[in-house]
């Protein structure tokens, strides 16, 4: 039988240690990229690293746009806004409780060209919503409770159902937060600078700094391989655990196999003088075969007096009989261990 739980546990480690190594990767190469610190400055570099392509660069400065969006419930100004409706309710399960739920009603998203300022200059960020790091504020949270009625009361009985209310949440990418934006910087036709994914090389928008991104990266990829290594001990002990288990179990099982044919062993050669001494007196026959004790196959100390259920069969002692979990001559589960009694 294969040990699934150790399996597992080794599969689990393999893969939080690929996870680990992805990030630290992605650690050396952010400390690579070209930092800009005045956003001024990405004119020059990109005339003087033309020949790098894609030229991957660290830029910094505060979300600004020409036509920002006005939220409708909470009135924020941004670039980036989703409105998400979901309905909740109650309904039956299986076993006749109420469990609640939802489900997404309505699912909206408004995006409009957008920049980073840091007051010296712009750069324009395409894609944003693509990039690692990426997360929207939540601009507000409102609950609207259904209506009671006693038609809609009847309606959500019938269907299984109970109408709680609509659940509305705003999120968004507010104007003036600072953001840093890596990925690669190309200058277009009418001259304007932006920044884009590359098709290869990192993509981060985050608010965070590029170095906390650095930070960041090395402590996951730090906690991975611990993760990586206590998986990878405990999967090892499962499957070492299982490996002896199953040793064990088939010694045992060959002690039993040798204890049954050495007590068959036994009986027939008792029998075999019981039978001689029947051929001098049926008297004594009587009494030498009456003399021949029905020995427990496992400890040939004490006489056999457990039936064993459902297979019937009777060859151990109460005393052995409860450290069995199948029977030692059919190899059928034991369910149930009957005492037998002789008058």
């Amino acid at each position: 039988m294969i040990p699934w739980g150790g399996v597992t546990c080794c599969l689990s480690a393999a893969a939080l240690y690929l996870l680990g190594r992805s990030s630290g990767r992605d650690a050396e190469v952010l400390k690579t990229v070209t930092r800009v610190n005045q956003l001024k400055e990405l004119a020059q570099l990109l005339e003087l690293d033309s020949k790098i392509l894609p030229f991957i660069v660290a830029v910094s400065g505060r979300v600004g746009s020409e036509t920002p969006i006005k939220c409708e419930h909470s009135g924020i100004r941004g670039v980036i806004v989703e409105e998400t409706a979901e309905q909740h309710f109650l309904k039956h399960n299986e076993t006749g409780s109420w469990v609640q739920d939802s489900a997404l009603m309505l699912s909206m998203s408004k995006e409009v060209p957008w920049f980073l300022d840091d007051g010296t200059s712009r750069v324009h960020v395409m894609g944003a919503r693509g990039a690692t790091g990426f997360a929207l504020t939540v601009g507000s949270e409102v609950f609207e409770e259904s209506g009671r009625s006693l038609v809609r009361g009847t309606l959500d009985y019938l269907q299984g159902l109970k109408m709680l209310g609509v659940k509305r949440i705003e999120r968004v990418l507010p104007t003036g937060i600072p953001l840093t934006v890596v990925g690669e910087a190309v200058k277009d036709d009418i001259g304007e600078f932006r920044i884009k994914k590359p098709d290869r090389g990192p993509f981060y928008v985050s608010p965070k700094s590029l170095d906390q991104l650095i930070s960041n990266l090395g402590k996951w990829s730090r906690w991975y391989k611990y993760a990586s290594m206590g998986f990878t001990v405990f999967g090892v002990f499962l499957i070492t655990k299982h490996v002896i288990d199953s040793v064990l179990e088939r010694r045992r099982r060959r002690q039993l196999q040798k204890r049954v044919l050495d007590a068959a062993a036994k009986r027939a050669e008792l029998e075999t003088e019981g039978s001689d001494g029947a051929r001098e007196s049926v008297s004594d026959s009587t009494k030498k075969e009456d003399a021949v004790p029905d020995l427990c196959v496992i400890c040939l100390e004490q006489e056999y007096n457990a039936v064993f259920v459902p297979c019937g069969h009777m060859c151990c002692c109460t005393a052995c009989s409860s450290h069995l979990t199948s029977c030692p001559l059919c190899r059928r589960r034991i369910d149930q261990v009957v005492k037998t009694y002789r008058h």
